[in-house]
């Protein structure tokens, strides 16, 4: 049966590839995007490619209005503006794309019947800091760190009571939100304001929690992408990647092709078992940044050294990684694509045009 699904950020890292896949299999797309300049340099042939494209933003309820003429079965929120951007300056920016234009979204959908089931990009980003357990005291801990131990270059979050060192834990979906950065709270927000709103409105809706997705396209030479693409862009530029702290810290890195498998699944499960509900998307096996900077290195610039300054960011965290078992059990999800392969192809991955005038983070 051919579905009629709706992509906000269809032009995007995400969004482009999930409207892909959901054209090769026969489904009636309709893109919503609003190449924001600071993210696209010019529109991408694959945005307008084959599909219904609307150049527009999601915060407009007559862009949306148009859209959304003849209904849709299923909306893919991918709109949205990421990554650590330029810290305060950003910080209402992303409040408004990110929240308002997630409730935009859902208001312009109540109207609908049937209603069609929203499948939201959220973000491990809201957990902040991840979780830890005591080998010590057999507990599980905060894994705060105060300024005055960053300063003095000790990395790793210590338990209060007895000052041994925390080992991290894989973050489950019930963990507490301790967000640290601008983006990080708008995405919190996103996706607090998302699930009560849906529920009033009678609006079914999954929010799916990525964690760090790398891939073709992701946007380059921009301080609104991820960690796999700043330092994939500082080696193309003929300088070594920059990591921050000693470079042992562990995330969680997904393949765009297996986050876009999780939100098939995600469209396609039964209304009962994803209503409200949020899912952790990852590859459930957690890699230190140290690593992924030497995989790139090894593929682009042999000649080259991750740069290791002992500096650090303030908000972010030391290790997060989440737990994978939830989407398992529920909707069957089995990411394939390893850490190896993954980035060995992406360093050679097509990366998107990059932005005029802005600064090399």
């Amino acid at each position: 049966m051919t579905v009629r699904a709706l992509v906000t950020g269809g032009a995007g890292f995400i969004g482009s590839h999930l409207a892909d896949a959901l054209v090769a299999r026969g489904d009636d797309v309709v893109i919503l995007d609003s190449l924001a300049p600071d993210a696209h340099a010019d529109a991408p042939d694959y945005a307008v490619r084959s599909r219904r494209f609307f150049h527009g933003d999601v915060r407009d309820p007559a862009t949306l209005r148009a859209a959304l003429t003849g209904g849709v079965d299923v909306v893919f929120h991918e709109a949205a503006l990421v990554g650590l951007g330029r810290g305060d300056a950003d910080r209402s920016r992303f409040l408004d794309v990110n929240v308002e234009g997630t409730r935009q979204v859902l208001r312009a959908l109540a109207p609908l019947r049937p209603r069609p089931r929203v499948v939201l990009a959220s973000s491990m980003a809201l957990y902040g800091e991840g979780a830890y357990r005591c080998e010590s005291c057999s507990a599980s801990r905060e894994g705060i760190r105060t300024k005055a131990q960053l300063e003095s270059g000790d990395w790793d979050p210590r338990c209060p009571a007895c000052g041994s060192p925390l080992r991290p834990q894989a973050v489950p979906e019930s963990h507490a939100w301790r967000p640290g950065t601008a983006y990080a709270h708008s995405k919190a927000d996103q996706e607090r304001e998302a699930f009560v709103l849906a529920s009033s409105l009678g609006i079914p809706l999954v929010a799916l929690r990525y964690h760090n997705v790398y891939g073709p396209r992701m946007p380059r030479n921009t301080p609104y992408a991820g960690v796999a693409s700043l330092l994939k862009s500082r080696i193309l530029s003929g300088r070594p990647p920059v990591v921050h702290e000693d470079g042992r810290q562990l995330r969680d890195f997904i393949h765009v092709k297996d986050v876009v498998a999780a939100n098939l699944l995600a469209a396609e499960a039964p209304e009962e078992a994803v209503r409200g509900q949020p899912f952790n998307v990852g590859s459930g096996k957690p890699v230190t940044i140290l690593d992924l900077a030497n995989v790139l290195v090894q593929e682009i610039a042999p000649d080259q050294t991750p740069e290791l300054r002992g500096s650090y960011r303030p908000g972010d965290a030391r290790h997060v990684f989440g737990s994978i078992e939830k989407i398992q059990q529920a909707l069957g999800f089995q990411p394939r694509i390893g850490f190896q392969d993954g980035f060995r192809s992406f360093a050679h991955d097509p990366m998107r045009t990059a932005v005029e005038g802005l600064p090399l983070p």
